[in-house]
């Protein structure tokens, strides 16, 4: 596993609870991406290393996709529950 070089950003709320749930699944980030993809969100390994480091915006799709993928509720992606 990889550690994270740049300092952790302020551009969303729920990276750090996907980063959260996905390890807590086993999951690799590329299975995330996998799984994104199928639900219709492209979003490279980039991208998602900057969601999860809160260095880039979330948009509504990508974050109800991230819920059903993560088998969380959006409330808890943005730390409501």
């Amino acid at each position: 596993m990889r550690i994270r070089k740049q300092p952790v950003g302020d551009r969303n709320i729920c990276g750090a609870k996907v980063e959260e749930r996905r390890k807590e699944l086993g999951m690799k980030q590329k299975d995330l991406l996998t799984q994104l993809q199928i639900r219709g969100v492209d979003l490279n390994a980039s991208g998602l290393s900057k969601l999860e480091g809160q260095l880039r915006s979330v948009c509504d799709t990508e974050l109800i996709a991230l819920a059903e993928v993560l088998n969380v509720s959006v409330n808890w992606l943005l730390g409501l529950e």
